[in-house]
């Protein structure tokens, strides 16, 4: 039940309320019971001075009777429960009950005398609250002559039962508690019934709207309400289906684009590959035939170099050719654990033999022990040597390739890096990320498939390739490929070259 936000509130408001009566009632009742005791007193008061007038008139002028029937007479009212008199040690000498008369005081009523207060609160035996009050009779010059003057001849003592008041209090109270209850169930209700049409049946709505959209039907919409918190919700609803549709219907046009430009590309693929088989074999028939006619010309003969350049151009197209059907259908990789230091040296060897790496400084920071890796060998050495082509490249008028490895953690998995790194003049900011693409080229003799090809391949061994650069200070590309496991079949390599058998 209380799962419910709305129960919640209600249950927040009714515990609030029953705080908040409930200390304004305690407090009222303290208040009104102070004030009726204060009335009680004043009107105990009142009468305790009309009886003292009227005894110690009569006492002075001897007429002991009349005292008696004053008692009586004033005792005659319920609310009295005792009006006596009694001499300082406690024995009563008048009373409104005759049978009292020669019986000691209430001990409550002495001690009151004894310690000079005039008033005092105490229960009777069947738990009536009374309030007890005491003035000393003193002799007067007026009185007969029995006492000196000044003397304290008796104290007339008058209890005043609270009963009436606490039972007045009482009705008070449960009328009080009536009310309040009645207040609180129809507050209860009240506010119940207001969360439930402001809040409840709204966020009701929301909410099926919400699983309506997380089901896939982005045409809900909350009904418009004024412009408070609910209805800024529901607006702020409709504006994220909404924007969530425009995206929706944006992506599946993105989508069919590319689906469109995928079909398209793969047909061209598969017509690129069909026509390079035929491109191929002509070209090595054409390649051939330069070769004889070559050899029918003297060294010297012009013609002869006319020749060669045929020669260069034919096997520049079959180069191409050549890239353009690996690109189209490379081959699948034969994966092994590779020792990344051990290929990297190898493939300098063969870069170093590169023209334009006689005016190039080589640098290699190569981490020790470094981990190996399972991949295809051949694959990742092209990937390689291309890279390090490129960078030699790059740098026609001299420069530094360094080659760097490290390993690093990345998702609880061990992975090491490469770093190709030139200091050529470096790569245009509005190039970098089209260097990728199959076919650019910055170069006048390249076919552009190079990048595409190695980005490829790494993909296909489980890595990466990405490229970074500085106009001025060079490029940095960045091989990325995760740390062998053992594998069943496979022998893992020992640390002294060797094979181990797990």
């Amino acid at each position: 039940m209380f799962n419910s936000l709305i129960s919640r509130v209600i249950l927040l408001n009714v515990l609030l309320l029953i705080l908040g009566v409930g200390t304004f009632a305690m407090y009222h009742l303290q208040r009104e019971q102070g004030h009726l005791i204060d009335v009680n007193r004043q009107n105990a008061q009142l009468l305790l001075n009309t009886v003292e007038r009227s005894i110690f008139h009569s006492m002075c002028t001897g007429n002991q009777s009349n005292v008696q029937a004053t008692l009586e007479k004033v005792g005659a009212s319920e609310e009295l429960i005792a009006v006596q008199i009694f001499d300082p040690e406690g024995k009563i000498l008048r009373s409104a009950r005759p049978e009292d008369l020669g019986k000691q005081a209430s001990l409550h009523s002495l001690e009151l005398f004894q310690q000079n207060q005039n008033e005092g609160f105490y229960e009777t035996e069947d738990g009536t609250r009374v309030i007890s009050m005491l003035m000393p009779i003193s002799s007067a010059g007026g009185c007969v002559e029995c006492h000196e003057e000044g003397e304290v001849i008796g104290v007339l003592n008058l209890d005043f039962s609270l009963s009436d008041m606490y039972g007045q209090l009482r009705t008070t109270s449960k009328t009080f508690i009536i009310s309040t209850l009645v207040n609180l169930i129809v507050l209860t209700i009240g506010v119940a019934l207001i969360l439930t049409r402001l809040l409840r049946k709204p966020l009701q709505q929301i909410s099926k709207g919400m699983g309506q959209v997380e089901e896939g039907d982005l045409s809900v919409r909350m009904p418009e309400r004024v412009d408070d918190e609910v209805g800024q919700l529901m607006s702020g609803f409709n504006s994220m289906v909404s924007n969530l549709e425009q995206a929706q219907n944006e992506l599946k046009h993105c989508h069919y684009q590319q689906m469109e430009r995928a079909e398209r590309l793969a047909s061209v693929g598969e017509m690129a590959a069909g026509l390079a088989h035929e491109i191929k074999n002509p070209l090595a028939g054409i390649g051939g035939a330069i070769d004889v006619l070559a050899d029918d010309y003297a060294k010297d003969d012009p013609r002869r170099e006319v020749m060669s350049q045929i020669q260069k151009q034919v096997g520049r197209l079959n180069k191409t050719v050549t890239d353009l059907l690996y690109f189209g259908r490379p081959g699948d990789p034969e994966f092994t654990f590779i020792d990344i230091n051990s290929l990297i040296k190898q493939t300098q060897l063969f870069a170093s033999q590169h023209p334009e790496a006689k005016k190039v400084n080589w640098i290699e920071e190569l981490t020790r022990n470094l981990p190996l890796v399972w991949g295809d060998q051949k694959q990742i050495q092209q990937v390689l040597l291309n890279l390090m082509i490129n960078g030699l490249q790059a740098m026609k008028d001299g420069g530094v390739l360094t080659v760097q490895t490290d390993t690093f953690n990345r998702d609880a998995q061990e992975w090491i890096r490469v770093d190709v790194i030139d200091t050529g003049a470096g790569i245009p900011e509005e190039e970098i990320n089209k260097i990728f693409t199959p076919f650019y080229t910055s170069k006048t003799e390249g076919t552009g498939l190079g990048l595409p090809i190695c980005r490829q391949l790494m993909v296909a061994n489980g890595g990466s390739l990405r490229a970074a650069s500085t106009m001025g200070k060079g490029a940095r590309f960045t091989l990325e490929l995760p740390v062998a496991k053992e594998r069943e079949g496979a022998p893992l390599p020992s640390s002294d070259g060797g094979w181990t058998e797990e």
